[in-house]
């Protein structure tokens, strides 16, 4: 009878899984070689890999728990920022509350607004209108044809027209767009940490903010 080829044998195995629970005697006397260059049992091998499945696995559920806790905080902050506006009764009162409440719960440093209008709006809040052939508009000809935000580190020039004497305390910014049927407008939101506004930073989160904050502002702007 010749000797059985280890393919066989391998192959027998893979058809008999269950095999070892027969014959748990053999796992005594089975050794396979180790990167080590030494020799463990099987079942020391299968403990390792077992292990090292099991870490894999927390380490995937670890980051799907952080994933789930970054959601919530970003739905808590959303909502925060949508009664924020929603409870104002005018739009320096929308302002207002948008500096407390990016400043509290987005922790930022700086934020402001500038609406692109050639109508008159009796509002006590200085430069907030920008006439649409104002020049400095040109800084933004990207964000605005587009409607798509921008994340980092702004120009000198777009700083110091969104942020004024701040502008040089600004280290990165996020520069939203607000195109709406009533309104059209520059939101834009600076840290002076570099690190806060990233190029690569989705800009989901930032729509659905222009979307929150535009609504808003066209309904109070109807009544200034």
């Amino acid at each position: 009878m010749s000797e059985l080829e280890s393919k066989e044998v391998e192959a027998y195995l893979q058809q008999h899984p269950e095999f070892f629970h027969e014959h748990l005697e053999l796992l005594e006397n089975i050794s396979i070689p180790h990167p080590s260059g030494s020799a463990v049992s099987l079942i020391s091998k299968q403990l390792e890999l077992f292990r090292l499945r099991h870490h894999e696995m927390e380490t995937q559920l670890n980051a799907l728990i952080e994933i789930a806790r970054d959601n919530d905080n970003s739905a808590n902050k959303m909502h925060e920022l949508t009664l924020a506006v929603l409870e104002a009764d005018s739009l320096e009162m929308a302002i207002e509350n948008l500096n407390v409440v990016l400043a509290e719960c987005f922790l930022t440093d700086f934020f402001t607004v500038k609406i692109i209008t050639d109508v008159e709006h009796d509002v006590a809040i200085a430069d907030l209108f920008i006439d649409p052939e104002c020049e400095d508009l040109a800084h933004f000809s990207k964000e605005l044809k587009s409607n798509q935000a921008f994340c980092g580190r702004p120009t000198l020039a777009q700083a110091k027209f969104l942020f004024a004497d701040n502008a040089l305390e600004v280290q990165s910014c996020a520069i939203i767009p607000m195109a709406f049927t009533e309104i059209e407008a520059l939101l834009a939101i600076g840290s002076r940490d570099a690190d806060k506004f990233h190029f690569s930073m989705g800009h989901l989160f930032l729509t659905q903010m222009s979307e929150i904050i535009g609504t808003r502002f066209a309904a109070l702007l109807k009544k200034s």
